[in-house]
């Protein structure tokens, strides 16, 4: 073999080798991966092995030092039942191996459905739980623990609390707190949640008087709570509550949707006005004699606007704060405003220069639905040595409709057919005499139900605000009903009738109210008129429907006389087509007021 042979086979056999040695590391980092990461497997194994062991261990040891207890004795620190067991706040450190675990109960009184007795435990359940602080990991461990005697127990009492909304319907879902006592430390501090009938009920309670408080609320919703008795609210509507031995206490606590109401500031060319200072009182109380309003606060509007948010509903009433460069012109809605649960209202105040030492605002309702009434004519006569004359007008229109003789068939409401309507579903009789709307009767009985839907109302503008929904006569005789729903738009095509909140599921069913801010920014308007009878024999009868709105800065059924002198030589006529006038002598004028006055029909 040739040298250059014999060097060409070492070269080829040095090449082989280092090819040899590559691959041969490849395969050994594929079989490290693999080692490793079962050896991460087994490792994770382990530890989680390891955490079941501890686990079990710490639930083995101190769920049986509960079911080694009495069983009166079983209950936790600030809890109920109360005892010795240590609740989330007061909880037993454990550490092992390096890792903190929190342990904590909680115990609550579990009654059996086959136990007919009302508020009676037949047995307490334990919940054990673990918390591993470094995984924040919470294990809960259940047992129960079973009386051996009787489990009535004549020295403590029961606390049985019903959550309802705005209309008096049970709220289930509610968090309901109770505490005792009502400062720190507690020896209760329960939370708990309101079953399907809005119900909360805690047995076993240590008797006190006047000390246990609870608060209700809800996501979303309004808070509702009792009240301590001081020498400021020496008279709560609901005082913290007494639990007396042996006895049930019981208690109604409301909430329901939290709503949001936006007060205007403006003048009398609809400017908005800032810096306006005003009062907000709600019409709920915390205590009575002296009356302690749950909502009082002041406010100062910014670019005209007060924005107030996340309200309970209530009746508000904003009140300009004396001492300012403005007097009140008028408001809309009148004086006060109704908001409803889960809505966004509006209520406006027109304010004009305090360039007048006296002032007389005059506001003109209808005797019996406390409604605004529009287009009534005020005589203000001053007596004395220079006699002087003042006339005014309420603000404000009015569409009314008091017959339905000439039928269905208008789209839009003309003054030349005011006895028009534009459709009804067949079952209303709108020709019988007297004028009015009725339920179609066929062979001497009356139809179940009926509605007639109006033609359309044109205001002449979007810039229209409506406040008062009315109708004659204020009652019905019983067994019937007649509700109704107004829709507004601009296309003059889009009716969605609604009811106060702006639901189409709700009615107006008393007259004069407000009809919320809803329909408000719309030009045109419907309403629809429901008749209902559950006796065949009877049938709902409407004879006049008004319906308020008010365009610009119009304030509704209200007029102000600015630049008076003082004095009692005032005598003052109000008179409006279809009512009676009303007539005050001797009326005393002295600074800016207020003097509301009620027609008659």
């Amino acid at each position: 073999m040739s040298v250059n042979n014999q060097k060409n086979n070492r070269q080829k056999s040095a090449g082989f080798t280092i090819l040899e040695i590559i691959v041969s590391l490849g395969i050994f980092a594929i079989l490290a991966m693999g080692m490793l990461a079962s050896f991460g497997l087994v490792s994770r194994s382990a530890k989680s092995a390891r955490e079941k062991t501890i686990l079990s261990s710490l639930s083995t040891y101190y769920l049986e030092a509960v079911r080694n207890m009495p069983y009166s004795q079983v209950g936790t620190i600030q809890g109920n039942p109360n005892g010795p067991l240590p609740d989330s706040p007061n909880n037993i450190r454990q550490t092992i191996g390096g890792t903190v675990y929190n342990i904590y109960y909680k115990v609550t009184y579990i009654h059996d459905p086959a136990d007919t007795i009302i508020g009676n435990p037949d047995y307490k359940q334990v919940k054990m739980s673990i918390l591993n602080t470094s995984t924040n990991q919470i294990t809960d461990f259940l047992t129960t623990v079973v009386p051996k005697g009787l489990i009535t127990n004549s020295n403590t009492g029961a606390l049985q609390v019903t959550v309802i909304n705005a209309q008096g319907q049970v709220l289930p879902g509610a968090s309901v707190n109770i505490t005792y006592p009502t400062t720190t430390p507690y020896i209760y501090n329960l939370a708990d949640t309101s079953d399907i009938n809005g119900l909360v009920t805690e047995v076993g309670l240590q008797p006190a008087v006047n000390a246990y408080r609870i608060i209700a609320t809800k996501p979303g919703y309004s808070t509702d709570q009792t009240y301590p008795i001081t020498v400021q609210n020496p008279n709560p509507v609901h005082p913290d509550a007494t639990i007396a031995s042996g006895t049930i206490t019981q208690l109604t606590l409301s909430i329901d949707q939290l709503s949001n109401l936006n007060i205007k500031t403006l003048d009398q060319f609809c400017q908005p006005l800032s810096g306006v200072n005003v009062n907000v009182a709600g019409a709920k109380l915390i205590s009575t004699n002296p009356d302690v309003p749950k909502f009082n606060n002041n406010y100062s509007s910014v670019n005209g606007l007060i924005a107030l948010n996340n309200l309970e509903w209530d009746t508000y009433t904003p009140t300009l704060l004396t001492g300012q460069s403005y007097i009140l012109y008028g408001t809309s809605p009148v004086q006060q405003i109704s908001v409803l649960p889960g809505t966004t209202q509006t209520f406006t105040m027109i304010l004009g220069p305090n360039t007048t030492a006296n002032s007389l605002l005059v506001i003109v309702k209808d005797a019996a639905t406390g409604a605004p009434l529009e287009n009534a004519f005020i005589h203000l006569i001053k007596g004395g040595s220079v006699p002087q004359d003042y006339y005014g007008t309420t603000g404000g229109s009015v569409w009314e409709q008091d017959d339905w003789s000439g039928g269905p068939g208008q789209v839009n409401w003309s003054s030349t057919t005011p006895d028009q309507y534009f459709l009804d579903d067949g079952n209303v009789d709108s020709n019988s005499n007297p004028t009015g709307l009725r339920l179609l009767k066929i062979a001497g009985r009356y139809q179940a139900s009926g509605w007639a839907e109006s033609s359309t109302f044109d205001t002449g503008t979007s810039s229209t605000n409506y406040t008062i929904l009315s109708w004659a006569p204020p009652s019905q005789s019983a067994s019937t009903t007649l509700w109704f729903q107004v829709a507004a738009n601009n296309d003059n095509s889009t009716w969605n009738f609604v009811g106060p909140n702006g639901a189409t599921s709700t009615y107006f069913t008393t007259p004069g109210n407000d009809m919320g801010s809803a329909l408000d920014n719309n030009r045109y308007v419907r309403y629809k008129a429901y008749l209902a009878t559950t006796n065949n024999k009877n049938t709902p009868v409407l004879t006049s429907v008004n319906l308020n709105y008010v365009t610009g800065c119009y304030t509704p059924g209200q007029s102000i006389f600015t630049d008076l002198t003082s004095g009692n030589n005032y005598n003052i006529s109000v008179s409006l087509a279809g009512y009676t006038t009303q007539t005050i002598n001797s009326l005393d004028i002295d600074g800016n007021q207020t003097l509301e006055v009620q027609l008659s029909q």
